[in-house]
This record gives structure tokens, sequence and C-alpha cells, in this order.
């Protein structure tokens, strides 16, 4: 408990200096958010009444009207940044799910599971200014973890573990991860939520495993029916050359590369102020990069840039240049260069990036326009530390890029000072908060078959539940998704009122007279006029192909 009293003491005093200095907002925010988080930790450990030396408990707030209290005096609600799914939102996102795997598998990924949570050390000091962003765990038997932040960093954990067996490796990974953001739940922006990854480790030939990567990602986004969208790319090593001609010193290079990262929420002038007065630039520094920074384009872009005579004299420019030449040329045979265009502006603020980076935007993912034409700016709802949601956008759907050193810094080095392992990759994430949160938007609830159920068997006049147990078995047995009610002698509306609630659109009705003769009726459920009165009848013996002619018309 001491600990955290004494982080809150340290996060304070962070608090109270940045506003002295008159920092930026996002950045006050972000850490009144974590100064938060750390009080209300705090009080998770205090027992009731119970005294403690840390700062000045905050007064309650007053109860929001859906927070419920339960007779045992729980407070019924989610916990920030998270929420439940109901069966007909689960539809929906086992649909995305199994759509994205599908082009996963296509491309011959393999999956993987690694822990929710890793040793602390492993996430620290891999994602840059959003690393106070990761959710520490209290210590458990001398070990210090913290939730996952992404599944980049653990899959590369576990090459370093494993690489002699999985020195070449097409992995798929669809999982949970966790960050202490501002949450934005109608947006999809959450502290709990699903990433779906598929990365390509192995040593290769330049540019091909990338290409096929930004291919996969069309494929889902296309499957996904998300409508258009753009795949932004660039390159790290471009980026770091203009940097370097720019002046930026080397130390400074990956901050002020998270300040251009910002110039797709942000208007140029405010990201500029951040690398001056924030960042310490020299001003004519960031005029250069300011220069640079607001290109984008096509193909086109890289000849503007190769006859740049202080970036081809540039090492590292000339090797992100050369790079991307060759990927345009790979995109334009996978049919993905309509798709995509070359911003200088995307920075991908995490540091273990090397080379390629993208990220893909939908239209209307950005953040609302103002009269005066410039973008809002994302603001805090009074009295609280979430966003609020008519400030921003959904953002984008889906990021990753190459990261070739971050197997090597889980391997420990050799006498030479050299990785032991290394493993280059590239890879992608799609994050499913964001595509369902669009994908939600487009459809009514009422709309959506939260089951799969084809056939639901309706019994008339005191048909026994032996007997609608016996057809269903059939069903069952022929692979054919089929229920019936749980009542002894259930009521014939109920059962009809079953198949329009659930959207099961074939009926298989069976009476005493049908018994008797030995056949069924069916009724499909989607027709309501009255051509097909009670049913067509047809011998029991025919019920199977019938239903299952009928299904595949579906």
């Amino acid at each position: 408990m001491e600990a955290i009293e004494q982080r809150i003491k340290e996060q304070g005093d962070l608090v109270r200096s940045l506003k002295s200095k008159n920092a930026d907002k996002d950045q006050i925010s972000a850490e009144v958010a974590t100064l938060k988080a750390l009080k209300d930790e705090l009080a998770a450990l205090n027992p009731a009444g119970a005294s403690t030396s840390s700062p000045k408990a905050e007064k309650p707030k007053p109860k929001k009207d859906d927070d419920k209290k339960a007779k045992g005096g729980f407070t019924l609600k989610n916990a920030k940044g998270t929420k439940d799914y109901t069966p007909q939102e689960m539809a929906v996102r086992e649909k995305i799910f199994s759509t994205i795997i599908g082009v996963f598998k296509k491309h011959g990924g393999i999956t993987i599971d690694t822990p929710v949570f890793e040793l602390k050390e492993i996430l620290s000091g891999k994602y840059g200014e959003d690393s106070k962003l990761i959710y520490d765990l209290e210590d458990q038997g001398g070990e210090k973890c913290s939730l996952r932040y992404d599944l980049t960093v653990p899959f590369a954990r576990f090459l370093a573990m494993n690489g002699k067996e999985y020195q070449n490796i097409k992995r798929y990974h669809i999982a949970k991860v966790y960050r202490r953001d501002q949450p934005a739940m109608t947006k999809g922006r959450m502290r709990e939520f699903f990433q779906c990854d598929f990365d390509v480790a192995g040593t290769y030939d330049a540019m091909i495993p990338d290409s096929e990567i930004l291919r996969v990602l069309t494929e889902c986004l296309t499957a996904l029916d998300l409508g258009d969208f753009t795949i932004k790319i660039n390159h790290r090593k471009i980026l770091d050359g203009i940097f370097e001609v720019c002046g930026v010193p080397e130390d400074k290079i990956r901050t002020i590369s998270s300040a251009v990262d910002k110039l797709d929420k942000l208007p140029w002038l405010e990201v500029r102020k951040e690398m001056v007065e924030d960042k310490g630039l020299d001003p004519k520094a960031a005029d250069l990069i300011g220069e640079y920074v607001q290109h984008k384009g096509g193909e086109e872009l890289l000849e503007i840039l190769y006859k740049d005579e202080k970036l081809g004299n540039n090492a590292r420019a000339k090797e992100g240049l050369d790079d991307m030449t060759l990927l345009f040329k790979y995109l334009n045979v996978l049919n993905v260069s309509k798709h995509t265009s070359f911003d200088l502006s995307l920075a991908r603020g995490l540091d273990y990036y090397t080379g390629l980076i993208y990220e893909a935007v939908l239209e209307g993912s950005a953040p609302p326009t103002l009269e005066n034409g410039e973008k809002a700016r994302a603001t805090v709802k009074k009295g609280t530390d979430e966003l609020d949601e008519s400030t921003v956008g959904v953002g984008s759907v889906a990021a990753g890029g190459r990261y070739d050193n971050l197997v090597g810094m889980f391997s420990g080095t050799n006498k030479k000072g050299q990785p032991n392992l290394v493993i280059p990759c590239v890879g992608v994430s799609i994050g499913v908060e964001r595509v369902f949160s669009i994908l939600m938007q487009k459809q009514k609830k009422e709309q959506i078959k939260s089951n799969e159920v084809e056939v639901y068997v309706v019994g008339l006049g005191g048909v026994s539940v032996e007997e609608r147990m016996k057809i269903c078995t059939e069903l069952w047995d022929a692979g054919i998704k089929a229920e019936f009610a749980y009542k002894l002698k259930p009521r014939t509306q109920n059962q009809w009122d079953a198949c329009d609630r659930d959207m099961i659109p074939l009926a298989v009705i069976v009476g005493g007279e049908e018994i008797e003769k030995g056949v069924i009726k069916i009724k499909d459920m989607r027709t309501k006029d009255e051509s097909q009165k009670g049913g067509i009848e047809y011998s029991r013996s025919d019920m199977i192909a019938e239903l299952q002619k009928r299904l595949a018309q579906i």
C-alpha cells in the first residue's frame, strides 16, 4: 500500500508540474486519468473508513441513473472502458471473427496463444509514450506483472523462447488486450478489447511478406463490408531520414516521431507547438519537418523524394525509398495499390517499428470537422476521465508494420554485443471493437439473427414432446440446426412467436393427423402470405432431403 501511496504522490507532482507549464491538454488529461486510476486502486485496497496517508480522497460523485444498486450493496455497472455484449451483438462479433480468421487461414496462417499477463520487464520500454497506458498488477509471489498491451510484444517473446523451432512462421492470434486509456465507447475506444493479428516471422527477400500482409488487410476490410477504406503507408527509415536532414538530434527522433503521428487528429500548428514548446525542438527544424510531412500521394511521391538532394544523400532515407519502390511494384501485382496512400505524416508512435508502417482508415473515421474546416480536438467529459464522443472519430481500424529488432531484445547478446537471435517480423493488427462499432451503426439490432437455428419443430394438438424430440434428433443427426419448445403441451401461438423472434426460416409442423398418415408439413416462416396455408405436406421419409434442398437455397 505504501508503494501505491508513493506513486500517487509522484503522479500528483507530475500533474501539477504539467499544469504549471501549460502543457498539452491531452497530456495533462492522460496523466490525470493515471492519477485517478491509482487512487481507485488504493481505495480498493483500503477497508471502508480506514485511514491512509495518501492524498485527500476526492468526494464521491453522485451516482448516475444507470448505476443500479443491488440488495447486497453492490453497484451494478461495468468497469470503465468495458462492456457486456448482447446475443445480437455477439452474433455480429462472431461473424467478424470468422470472416477475419477465414482470410488469415487462406494465406497460410496458424494460430498460437499467450498469457493475458506478462512479466512487467517484458512490456517495459516497448511502447514509447504509450507505456503509461499499461495496466500493472500487484506483486504476486515475487513477480511483477502487467496485462498485455498488444499481441505483438508477447509474440516476440514467444519467438525468443522458441526460436529454434519457429524460425519461420505465419502466425495469427485473436485475443483481448488492455490499455488504461480514455474510453469513447460508441467509437470502439475501450480499455479491454480484442485484436486480430497476422504476422510473418522469418528471413525473406525484401518487401515480399510486407506486400502480402497488406493484401491480407485489404481482403479482411473488403470482406467485412465496411465501405471505402484507405491504407496509409510510410517507412520509418524515410521518416528518420527526414528528421536527420531537418536537424533533429538522434535522442529526440522517437519523441518527435510520436508528435508527427498526431497529424491525423491535430492541425500542423498544434503539432509544431508540441515539438517546439513541449519537446524542445529547434523551431527551424520543426518548420523543415512541416515541409515534408504534409506530403501524401502514390508512387509519384517517390520520384519527388528521390530528387530531393538532402534525402538522396541520407543513407536511412535512401534505403527506405528503395524499399517503397519495391513495395509498390508488388502491390501493383497483388491489386492492392488502389487502396493505398503514401502518407509522410504517418509515424506510428510505438518504438519497435523499424521499416514499413501502415494503418487503415475508413471514410468518416476521422474526428468531426469544425465550422472553420479544422478537425475537432478530443476533449474530456466534465468531471470524468472519459472522452467526449462527439469530439473524436473511430480512428484507424487496423495498423501494423515491420519490427525486425524486437525478438533480439529478448534473446540476450553475445560477446560482440549482438543479439543471440534475430528473427525479422512484419504484421498487422485489426481492431475488432472499432470494426464492430461501425457495423452496428449500419444495421438495426432487431434485424440481427442471434442464433443459427434453421428449423423449428412445431407440435399441434397436444403432440407429445417425445415425438418432437424424435424429429429434432433426426434433424440433428443430419446436421440441421433445430429447436423445439421445452413444454409438454406448448401453445401453438407461442411456437410461431419463437420462429418470428429468432428469425428461424423453416418450421416442421406435426400433429396427430400427420403422425397417423406418416407425413409432416414444412412452412417457410419468412413468407407471410396465404399460399402455404398450414404448410406443404411431405412424406416423413422425404423430410430431411426436402429441408436440405430448401436450406441450400437460403
